[in-house]
């Protein structure tokens, strides 16, 4: 079967309606409990679930349904019209009809081609979402068409040219009446839906209007999403430039801290604090050595410092800390001497007052690279592999680091001090001042020689 047209003059007759597609009836089925029809398409689409006839509210249990053939083969006489050209006929012979000259219609709202009416038909309304369909543009206009259509055809039959002989007419003949009570609500729908179409058409311009508000949203979005962006770069930026002078100043701090305990005369105390996380970082290789701040002979004299090993460097490597001498480029090294030949002195300070210091001193050797004028920042660093066993320093209680803190102190040889007056001068206070020491070095130097005049210092 095919669906309802304007011009199926049968429309009238609700008789041959499907109350709930609206369509002719297709294999119509009838209800045991109130004995309406139905199609049998719409029957399936309950899906097992009770069927309520939408006019008379009655439920039938969706078993209880019977296919009435005596019914079908009586619409088959049915006058009706083709919705296409100017055919007239039985519903019989629509369906032949159709095939014969509409093999291939067009949809009249996209243009579309199908090869049946029936694939038209589902183009145009698809059963299982027939909910969403009644609410769109294209039903509502087809029910206009339809409405408007029937009321035309009823003022055609001037029944209301008369309101008297009307309602002489209603009174006596129940047929007028129905027909009378269905052109009363024909012109409720038109109105219905010609406020409905206003309503759509105020909502489309709503919807418009929001469509370019939201276009303009997008595009203040956008200059947004721009302007985050480059924030984002110029604080990444600052961030670096943050980050470099950080580690400026860390350097500059760094410089000051080595100019608060720089020394002139040739001799330096290094203080090691955090020796315990130095020594991790070195024996996981973070850090293997650490340097001393720089120090000096003389104002004018030679730049040096020192370099420790504390997990070992070489063939010392986790037996022994390894401490080493390291000369240093200087502004004056165009009026020094070299290579550099003096004796230089490590002593790692007993912190009690037992005063065991570790003492060990090694003469540069003038054909090695490292007491050479240097030609870079430093020289590679030399001196004594073995300075002093790990196994020592590691000890609980070692009398070497008291409060996670070490010194050493580093000292060049200028003026070829015996090897047996060291312990005497490292035993000095280091708190006096160097002309002090040195003076006390000269007079034990002096007593020594009244003592034993027949000796003769070793250097």
């Amino acid at each position: 079967m095919v669906g309802i047209d304007a011009r199926n003059k049968n429309i009238l007759d609700t008789k041959y309606t499907c109350p709930k597609c609206l369509l002719i009836l297709r294999d119509p089925v009838q209800l045991s409990t109130c004995e309406h029809r139905l199609c049998q398409s719409c029957i399936d689409t309950q899906q097992g679930a009770p069927i309520k006839y939408s006019q008379c509210q009655t439920e039938t249990p969706n078993g209880q349904v019977l296919l009435d053939r005596g019914f079908k083969s009586e619409m088959q006489s049915l006058p009706i019209d083709c919705s296409f050209c100017q055919w007239s006929g039985i519903l019989n012979n629509y369906q032949e009809h159709l095939n014969q000259s509409h093999p291939n219609p067009k949809c009249e709202h996209c243009a579309e081609q199908f090869n049946s009416v029936n694939k038209l038909n589902e183009h145009k309304f698809i059963r299982g979402k027939k909910e969403e369909h009644y609410l769109t543009t294209h039903h509502q206009e087809a029910i206009l068409k339809v409405v408007r259509h029937m009321r035309s055809q009823l003022l055609d039959t001037k029944m209301e040219t008369d309101v008297t002989r009307t309602t002489t007419a209603v009174t006596s003949d129940p047929a007028l009446i129905q027909l009378q009570e269905f052109y009363e609500t024909l012109n409720i729908l038109v109105g219905g839906i010609e406020t409905l179409n206003d309503d759509g058409q105020r909502i489309s311009n709503e919807l418009l209007q929001c469509q370019i508000k939201l276009q303009t949203l997008v595009e203040d979005f956008s200059q947004v999403k721009l302007s985050v962006e480059e924030s984002h770069s110029f604080l990444e930026g600052v961030k670096q430039n943050q980050d470099i002078l950080n580690q400026d100043l860390t350097s500059l701090k760094e410089k000051i801290n080595d100019m608060q305990y720089v020394s002139y005369d040739g001799t330096f105390i290094w203080k090691i604090t955090n020796f315990q996380e130095k020594m991790t970082d070195a024996q996981s290789e973070r850090q293997a050595s650490i340097y001393s701040p720089p120090f000096y002979s003389s104002l004018t004299g030679y730049k040096m410092r020192a370099r420790l090993y504390i997990n070992g460097d070489g063939n010392a490597r986790r037996t022994h800390m390894s401490l080493f001498f390291v000369l240093m480029r200087s502004l004056n090294d165009p009026i020094l001497k070299f290579p550099f030949a003096y004796k230089v002195t490590f002593c790692m300070y007993d912190q009690t007052p037992e005063q065991r210091h570790i003492i060990d001193s090694f003469r540069p050797d003038i054909r090695s690279n490292s007491f050479q004028r240097p030609r870079s920042e430093m020289n590679i660093a030399s001196g004594i592999p073995k300075f002093f066993p790990l196994a020592m320093i590691q000890q609980e209680g070692n009398p070497y680091v008291r409060d996670d803190t070490m010194f050493i102190k580093v000292m060049v040889d200028f003026g070829d001090m015996p090897k047996t007056l060291l312990p005497y001068s490292l035993s000095l206070n280091p708190g006096l001042p160097m002309h002090i020491q040195h003076t006390m070095i000269k007079q034990e130097v002096e007593r020594r020689a009244q003592q034993h005049p027949e000796s003769t210092p070793v250097a």
